[in-house]
């Protein structure tokens, strides 16, 4: 994705399935929805089980399966090759709209309107817009006999009391620690802190074990 993203520029925002490894509305980001947060990017998932609602992206992987003929390819620098070269006959010589090929139509999508390198984001990578974008969210956790609530594939007590209770879980953007919750009545359980929640560990996708 950096690859692209020097290419291409920053998008504004993606359109996402629900599931690895873009996560989902219904529970916890993932790794790597925190990292592209943090850059800025809008996350939007379509509803679940509607693929429809993506329709250029799943139509476009069609197509690239049936231009490439993958089956055929012996190595996979093979099939990246031709994966390459039929993105730019696409985008450069197909006439898709009124007879004209995409880059005809969209001249100024060569020039991205946010510039992206490595070393940009290593100054301008913002925790604070992936705080923001991770207290949005809330889950459902089952504690186990022990009382314990695995968040990030790390696991936090809510005491034993609470073993077997639905729990939920949701992120203290200020004051950077999970908020445990029962379920039924709201009532805070504990605050314990989020130390997986780090430019460190989001940034190289660590979040988890």
């Amino acid at each position: 994705m950096r690859e692209a993203f020097g290419l291409w520029g920053l998008p504004d925002g993606f359109k996402l399935d629900n599931g690895l490894p873009w996560g989902g509305w219904s529970d916890l980001p993932t790794a790597l929805a925190l990292w592209l947060a943090g850059l800025g990017i809008a996350l939007h998932f379509i509803p679940v089980g509607h693929k429809q609602l993506n329709g250029v992206v799943e139509r476009s992987q069609g197509t690239g399966q049936r231009w490439c003929e993958p089956a055929s390819c012996v190595t996979v620098a093979e099939l990246q090759r031709r994966l390459d070269e039929m993105d730019r006959i696409q985008r450069e010589e197909y006439p898709s709209l009124q007879g004209q090929s995409r880059l005809a139509v969209f001249p100024q999508l060569v020039q991205p309107a946010r510039l992206y390198t490595r070393a940009w984001e290593e100054t301008h990578w913002d925790l604070g817009l992936a705080q923001q974008y991770l207290a949005s969210h809330t889950a459902v956790r089952r504690a186990n006999k022990r009382g314990q609530v695995s968040v990030y594939d790390h696991r936090y007590s809510v005491g034993a009391k609470n073993g077997g209770k639905a729990v939920v879980v949701y992120y203290d953007a200020g004051r950077g620690e999970w908020v445990f919750a029962e379920a039924e009545s709201g009532e805070v359980w504990r605050r314990l802190a989020a130390w997986e929640i780090t430019r460190e560990r989001i940034m190289s996708i660590q979040v988890s074990s």
